[in-house]
C-alpha cells in the first residue's frame, strides 16, 4: 500500500458521540470510495465487532480503532489507537475507568448551565447519548441547539462548554503513558490525533511529541478534517522530525455537523511512512 490510499482512520458512531450507526458509517465509507476504514469511538470499543462485520459485508478492509482522552500539560488531548486487539482485557479495563469520569462531569456541566438560566441540560444531553457512560460536550451542544439556545453546534462551543464559558468543567483523563501502553500492549499503534487543535505553545507541542515517542507512540494524524493545508505541511515535517508514521482521518461525526465527509480528505503528502504500511498485518479483510 502507498500513501495514495483513501484511508479514513478516524470517525465516530452512535456508540460515542456520532449520529450514525457503525453499519451506516461502513456503508457511507464504502459509497465514498474509502479503501481502508477504522471506527474510532471515544474511550469505547463496544462498536468494533459491528463495524468489522459491516466492513466485511461491503468488502472494505478494516482496522480496529478507538480515540482515547488523556490530560497533557493541563489540556485534553486525544490519542487514536489502531490495529489493536479489541478483546484485550487491560485496554478494556482502562477505557472503562476513563469513561467512568464522564457522568459526574456531565452533572457538573448541567449545574453550571442552570446557573445561567439553561435548565434540564443533563436530561436533554442524555437523549443524544447512545451510551450514558459516554455523555459528552457534543451531546450537550446538540441539546442547546434543540432548545433554541444556539442556532448550531459551532455557536454553542463559542459561547458555552469551553474554558471560561458557562458549562465548562475540566476532566482528569488517563495519562499519555497509560493510553500509549494500553494500545501497544494490545498489539496496536498509538497516533496523536489532530495535533493542531490543542492550541499548544511550540514548547508544549514539542514536549507532547517527545514524550509520546518516549512512551512508544508511533504515528501522528497529518491529514485530518480540522487541519488546514498549511497544517498538513507542518505536521508532515514534524512526523519526519520525530520519526513518526503518518495517519489520515476525517474525524466524521454526523452528516449535519461535520465539515469533512468520510473519504473526502486529500492524500497524505509524499515522503512519509503511512501508518497502514506498519499495520499491514493487522488489517482485517
Amino acid at each position: 500500500m502507498s500513501s495514495i490510499l483513501n484511508a479514513d482512520l478516524h470517525c465516530h458512531s452512535v456508540v460515542s458521540d456520532g449520529t450514525l450507526t457503525p453499519e451506516e458509517l461502513a456503508a457511507r465509507a464504502h459509497a465514498n470510495g474509502v479503501e481502508l476504514w477504522a471506527l474510532t469511538d471515544h474511550d469505547e470499543i463496544g462498536g468494533q465487532q459491528r463495524a468489522l462485520a459491516a466492513a466485511r459485508a461491503h468488502g472494505l478492509p478494516y482496522l480496529t480503532g478507538a480515540e482515547i482522552s488523556i490530560t497533557f500539560a493541563g489540556h485534553t488531548v486525544h490519542i487514536v489507537g489502531l490495529g489493536f486487539d479489541a478483546e484485550d482485557p487491560r485496554m478494556q479495563a482502562g477505557l472503562r475507568q476513563t469513561r467512568g469520569g464522564r457522568g459526574g462531569r456531565a452533572r457538573e456541566m448541567s449545574d453550571s448551565l442552570a446557573a445561567v438560566g439553561i435548565h434540564g441540560a443533563y436530561e436533554g444531553a442524555l437523549k443524544y447519548a447512545g451510551n450514558p457512560e459516554l455523555i459528552s460536550r457534543t451531546h450537550f451542544a446538540r441539546y442547546l441547539v434543540e432548545a433554541g439556545v444556539c442556532r448550531e453546534t459551532n455557536e454553542v462551543f463559542r459561547k458555552y462548554l469551553t474554558e471560561g464559558k458557562p458549562g465548562f468543567v475540566p476532566h482528569r483523563w488517563a495519562t499519555l503513558r497509560d493510553a500509549v501502553s494500553w494500545i501497544g500492549d494490545a498489539g496496536g499503534m498509538a497516533v496523536i490525533a489532530h495535533p493542531a487543535r490543542y492550541g499548544f505553545t511550540p514548547t508544549e507541542e514539542y514536549a507532547l511529541f517527545s514524550e509520546f515517542k518516549t512512551h512508544g507512540g508511533r504515528a501522528v494524524e497529518v491529514v485530518t478534517g480540522s487541519h488546514s493545508a498549511a497544517e498538513y505541511v507542518k505536521y508532515a515535517d514534524m512526523a519526519r522530525e520525530f520519526g513518526l508514521a503518518a495517519s489520515r482521518g476525517s474525524d466524521f461525526h454526523s452528516p449535519d455537523e461535520s465539515h469533512t465527509d468520510l473519504g473526502a480528505l486529500p492524500f497524505l503528502p509524499g515522503q512519509l511512512t503511512p501508518v497502514w504500511e506498519l499495520l499491514a498485518d493487522r488489517i482485517q479483510q
